[in-house]
């Protein structure tokens, strides 16, 4: 599975881009899957100071998407966005491979 497979929205790009501004990092997002959340899988996002050797790396605005070789078999075709609502602002994962997900949004099962 190649890295064009998962992308990163220009508004997801633009939001990580000013909070690593903030914390003087890297505009480096790692987009993980972990066992556990309401459904069985759930999505963990850090700033990352570099990406791994293994990692699957693609780019969207100077803004960096890296992804362990475990969890891209989970994310394969998804959108990472940042979405803003009266109830809040939040990255969504839009993930064909999820068969259901919660009310959170932050979590799926396969």
């Amino acid at each position: 599975m190649n890295a064009s497979t998962v992308t990163l929205s220009p508004s997801a790009a633009a939001r990580i881009s000013a909070i690593a501004e903030r914390q003087a990092k890297p505009a480096i997002l790692r987009l993980s899957v972990e066992g556990g959340g309401c459904s069985g899988f759930q999505y963990k996002f850090d700033l990352a100071d570099a990406p791994e050797t293994d990692d699957i790396v693609t780019e969207t605005d100077g803004v960096r998407l890296v992804i362990d070789p475990v969890s891209i078999d989970l994310l394969g075709g998804a959108v990472v966005e940042y979405v803003e609502s009266l109830g809040g602002s939040a990255f969504r994962v839009s993930n064909p491979n999820a068969a259901s997900g919660c009310g959170c949004g932050a979590s799926f099962s396969v």
